[in-house]
């Protein structure tokens, strides 16, 4: 009886201590746009050539887009288990299941991954670095952190932030210090690597660098998991999520531009493994360059640290809503006392960073999957069916232009889908891998949560 009382009551609540600039430090420190710049859209470029240009303006069309699905939901439901409440909410149990299951890999996997690159970006400073011990320190002390107060890691944030917007800002003024090509010449007459010269960008190469484009741009929805630790949130998430994305855009296509215009060898711009790097040698010095290394791996640490943050409060929202069973449930809700952080699910979250950095990176790559995909379709779903049942009318921030956002998302997703599929090497494999984590979080719904007499996702203070 005992034990049925302990199950019934409401897991203790996080403590509200961020304002809008706390959230936005945080969740730009999970968008990281440092990173994603000088390790995302090097592939881009290789792609697309100077197209990588409409490619992040058409991606950032999309995003906008989706930025609005987002606001209006998380408006709706500022809690921190983030997409899979909203579509609990609105599409049904078995529906916010599967978003909470593919959500647990996109998670969960992406602190090892990145500890995994470090000494990847440190080898032209530091060349020899071991990865797997680099990964397991850069983990296991992010983890260490990220069980300090918010409002600590808010602002450690926020510092390394001005670290990685800095490394941007010189990509920004080398590039546009001295201007090679007009920018009106690489919208009109965009032109991609061919073997050893230039030919014009094929639409099907600048459609390719969109969707890889949507991915680094991700990010601006993490505020939602911080939502029950902000002052108003029904009111003031919104506009986070908003300023998270103008932000990442100016973060990233700014410095995309400047280098293509600076850029004195077009083509080996274009077909460098790291391009802004080259771009640093040549317009500054090695010393300027190994600086800029130095903040591209403060930027993943930063987005270490923070993915961290949002993943362990993502299962103490699973954890309220008793998703796992005892013990992990009681243990992924217990809030520190004086830290006031899910500190047990912090710890759960990191060792198992830390166990998956002795993994080969490819193989987390692939059980990543490519869930983003599944994650966006649905909240835009879920976005349409709450406006048609009325079930988002609560929500004190309305969408503009209804229903052109989710209608967009959905349509720049189907060719996500498509262009996946036709890469044989990662996109096929992680569309196959989301399918897998589709069925299985279903069949762990129907067989385990349904038959322990239900499943829903609660709200804070809520009681089953």
């Amino acid at each position: 009886m005992l034990d049925d009382q302990l199950q019934s009551a409401a897991p203790p609540l996080l403590v509200r201590s961020l304002g809008v600039v706390g959230v936005l430090f945080l969740t730009l420190s999970v968008t990281t746009p440092a990173s994603s710049v000088f390790i995302i859209v090097p592939g881009m470029m290789q792609v697309a050539g100077t197209g990588a240009v409409w490619a992040m303006v058409l991606a950032g069309i999309v995003c906008v887009a989706t930025a609005f699905v987002y606001a209006e939901l998380s408006s709706a439901w500022p809690v921190a288990g983030g997409e899979y409440v909203a579509v609990t909410r609105t599409l049904g149990p078995l529906a916010g299941f599967v978003m909470l299951g593919v959500n647990v890999f996109n998670n969960l996997f992406f602190p090892p991954v990145a500890g995994l690159g470090i000494s990847a970006v440190l080898s032209s400073v530091y060349p020899g670095l071991p990865m797997v011990p680099i990964a397991v320190a850069v983990v296991a002390l992010s983890t260490l952190v990220a069980i300090l107060q918010i409002r600590i890691n808010a602002w450690l944030t926020g510092v390394f932030l001005l670290v990685e917007v800095l490394a941007i800002i010189a990509i920004v003024a080398l590039g546009f210090a001295d201007v090679v090509r007009p920018f009106g010449e690489m919208l009109l007459h965009p032109v991609m690597p061919d073997l050893g010269g230039l030919r014009p960008a094929s639409a099907a190469s600048v459609g390719l660098a969109t969707s890889i484009g949507i991915f680094a741009m991700n990010g601006y929805g993490a505020a939602v998991y911080f939502g029950e630790e902000m002052h108003e949130p029904s009111r003031l998430i919104a506009r986070t999520i908003l300023l998270a994305l103008l932000f990442t855009l100016a973060f990233e296509i700014v410095p995309l531009v400047a280098a293509l215009m600076g850029a004195p060898d077009l083509h080996a711009v274009l077909t460098a493994d790291d391009p802004f790097g080259l771009l640093a040698r040549v317009r500054g010095n090695d010393t300027l360059a190994a600086a800029i290394a130095i903040g591209i791996v403060v930027a993943i640490v930063n987005a270490v640290i923070a993915c961290i943050l949002a993943c362990a409060r993502f299962f103490y929202g699973t954890a309220r809503d008793r998703s796992w069973g005892r013990p992990l449930d009681a243990w992924m809700a217990q809030i520190h006392p004086r830290f006031g952080s899910p500190w047990v699910g912090t710890l759960i979250v990191g060792g198992f960073g830390v166990a998956c950095c002795f993994l080969p990176l490819t193989l987390l790559l692939v059980l990543s999957g490519t869930g983003l995909v599944a994650i966006y379709a649905g909240i835009a779903v879920a976005a349409m069916v709450g406006r048609r049942t009325g079930k988002t009318d609560h929500a004190l921030y309305r969408m503009p232009l209804y229903p052109a956002a989710p209608v967009v998302t959905l349509i720049a997703l189907g060719y996500v889908v498509y262009t996946s599929w036709l890469d044989l090497e990662e996109g096929r494999p992680g569309l196959i891998m989301t399918a897998v984590q589709i069925a299985g979080s279903a069949a762990y719904y129907w067989f385990v949560l349904r038959r322990r007499g239900g499943w829903t996702a609660q709200l804070p203070g809520e009681t089953s």
